[in-house]
């Protein structure tokens, strides 16, 4: 009895997976779905192309979305322009949901004259966006870098930011990070541009310093536009 039980078990969920597989009622874009309504749905893509997204599914078109390979999608999606991670869910009887993490653009990566690029935290570089976004350059990272050492560097950059804080960074035009020891900040300040060598570290300290005394190093050295602040008690001026 208990193997005829075992066997009738198992003959029904064989039943009830080809019952899933082939019943149009299951099929991603199928009965239900129209242009109006169609069953993949796509979410959280503002940048990443959802025309690319789709074209993931292209393959499941038509298909009972129980056989969805929901790993191998996702990994796929994960690969398009834009995207920093994704889910993907099978919602009965016919629909599939992808939830898309965008990649946040932290600043501009020069390409060559006039030429830039939007690159995020992990070092990945970004296609152009018709966003308008306010960040800075960042010099001492190439297009030609390994990603880690691409990542490692704006990581330095990152750490000197939200030193600064908002208010600070907003104002910075270009930060150097070649120097793992000395970071540089150019900003446009009272007319011109001033580079200031940071060091390391307490960059939120340096900067104010640099604020609180440049009405009088302007007084004494108008010409002066690169200030080193790494000594505690004093701000020396670079030789251009």
């Amino acid at each position: 009895m208990l193997i005829v039980a075992g066997l009738a078990a198992l003959y029904a969920l064989h039943r009830l997976e080809q019952f899933l597989v082939r019943d149009p009622r299951f099929a991603l874009n199928g009965p239900e779905g129209s242009e109006d309504t169609p069953t993949l749905q796509i979410q959280g893509a503002a940048h990443a192309s959802q025309r690319k997204i789709s074209a993931v599914f292209e393959p499941d078109f038509g298909r009972s979305v129980y056989l969805l390979p929901l790993a191998e999608r996702r990994d796929a999606v994960r690969a398009v322009d834009w995207v920093k991670d994704a889910a993907v869910l099978r919602l009965w009887p016919n629909r599939v949901l992808v939830r898309v993490t965008e990649r946040a653009p932290v600043a501009f990566l020069a390409l060559g004259p006039s030429r830039y690029a939007l690159i995020d935290e992990d070092g990945v570089i970004l296609p152009p966006a018709p966003d308008r976004f306010t960040l800075p350059v960042i010099a001492g990272v190439h297009a030609s870098d390994p990603r880690p050492q691409r990542r490692e560097r704006v990581h330095r950059m990152l750490r000197l930011t939200r030193d600064l804080g908002a208010e600070a960074t907003a104002k910075i035009s270009e930060i150097d990070v070649s120097d793992a020891e000395n970071l540089k900040i150019a900003l446009p300040w009272d007319g011109r541009v001033i580079t200031l060598l940071l060091g390391d570290h307490d960059f939120a300290i340096r900067y104010q310093n640099f604020v609180r005394n440049y009405p009088e190093i302007k007084r004494r050295l108008p010409e002066a536009t690169k200030l080193d602040l790494r000594l505690e008690d004093r701000i020396t001026v670079v030789d251009q």
